[in-house]
C-alpha cells in the first residue's frame, strides 16, 4: 500500500510463483486494480516477468502433509460438519439451538481460535518511511497450515494487516486472519492516530477490539505515526503493551 496516494496492490491464492509480494507491487503498480486471485494471479505474475509456473512443495511441506492426512486430517478448519475426526467427505450437522445462551455462541465461535499459535505462523509485515516522510507497508503470507483449499486470509485485505496513510503515519499486524479481517486492526490503529492517539496506545486499542470477542486470540499490531516516534507494539489477545 502506498500512503501517498493510497494504491493498493494484493494478490490471493495465487499458486506457482514463489514471490507474493512482488506480484502484489505489479499488480499496485501496473493495474488499475486492488486484487488479483487465483490462477489467474498467477498467469498475471508470470506475463509480468515474475519467475514461474514453480513447484513450491519442499521436502519438509510434503512430510507434514502426510503426516497430517496420517491423523485423520487434524487439526483442520471445518465446523458443524460429521465426521469431526476423519477426511471427509463431509455432511453437514445442524448445531444450531436458539436456547444458546451469548456466552455459548460466543464459545462456539472462538473454538478454531486455538488452531493460530506462535508457531505456526510465517506473515511478515512491514511498514518503510524514508527521509521525505513518504510511507509504504507491505505483507506476505503463505496463510494458515492445513487450510481448506482456497481459503484467503486477510493478508490482501487492506486494512487488516497492513495500512498506511501519508499524512499520519502506518500500521501492520499478524495473528488469525479470518478473525483479524472482521476488525480490520490496522486501519483503526491509524485512524486512531489520525485522532490523535499515540502509537502504543493507538495499536492497544486496536487489538483490544479483538481480544473483548476472542480472548484467545493470539496476534500482534505495531502502529508508527508521521514523526518516527518510538513505535507502539501489542501483542496476543491479552493486550500486552510495549
Amino acid at each position: 500500500m502506498n500512503g501517498i496516494t493510497m494504491d493498493v496492490g494484493a494478490v490471493a491464492a495465487m499458486r506457482y510463483v514463489k514471490d507474493g509480494i512482488k506480484a502484489a507491487k505489479l499488480v499496485m503498480e501496473h493495474t488499475e486494480h486492488t486484487l488479483i486471485v487465483g490462477e489467474k494471479a498467477s498467469i498475471f505474475a508470470i506475463s509480468m516477468g515474475l519467475q514461474g509456473p514453480s513447484n513450491l512443495s519442499s521436502p519438509e511441506s510434503l512430510e507434514k502433509w502426510i503426516r497430517w492426512r496420517a491423523s485423520s486430517c487434524q487439526p483442520n478448519f471445518r465446523k458443524n460438519i460429521s465426521p469431526t475426526n476423519g477426511c471427509g467427505p463431509y455432511h453437514l450437522t445442524d448445531r444450531c439451538d436458539k436456547n444458546l445462551s451469548e456466552d455459548d455462541i460466543f464459545a462456539a465461535s472462538r473454538a478454531n481460535s486455538v488452531l493460530f499459535n506462535r508457531h505456526n505462523h510465517d506473515t511478515i509485515s512491514m511498514a518503510a518511511i524514508d527521509k521525505a516522510g513518504r510511507i509504504a507497508v507491505g505483507t506476505s503470507t503463505n496463510g494458515a497450515t492445513f487450510k481448506i483449499p482456497g481459503r484467503v486470509g486477510d493478508g490482501p485485505i487492506a486494512g487488516s494487516p497492513a495500512y498506511a496513510d501519508d499524512e499520519v503515519g502506518a500500521c501492520g499486524a499478524t495473528g488469525d486472519g479470518d478473525i483479524m479481517m472482521r476488525f480490520l486492526p490496522c486501519y483503526q490503529a491509524v485512524e486512531s492516530m489520525r485522532q490523535g492517539m499515540e502509537p502504543s496506545h493507538a495499536a492497544a486499542n486496536a487489538i483490544s477490539r479483538i481480544a473483548f470477542k476472542y480472548p484467545d486470540f493470539i496476534g500482534a499490531v505495531f502502529a508508527v505515526n508521521k514523526m518516527v516516534s518510538m513505535p507502539g507494539l501489542a501483542m496476543d489477545g491479552r493486550s500486552n503493551t510495549q
